[in-house]
């Protein structure tokens, strides 16, 4: 999951969360949004993460000539 895609998630769950008012019969739309930014939170945090972790990687000595 990139970061991109995180926080899409986040926001289509912040628009359900909060901005739907509608009810949808088999669902409640406000655990769906919430469960949507959770998800989001987390490909957020682990993205930036990795992200992170690539860019402090030792670089080995160029070999002796």
């Amino acid at each position: 999951m990139t970061i991109g895609t995180s926080l899409f998630l986040i926001a289509v769950g912040a628009i359900l969360k909060y901005a739907v008012t509608t009810n949808v019969e088999g669902i409640n739309l406000h655990t769906a949004g919430l469960v949507l930014m959770i998800v989001g939170a987390v490909g957020l945090v682990l993205g930036v993460y990795f992200l992170a972790r690539g860019r402090w990687t030792d670089v080995p000595p160029p070999p002796p000539l």
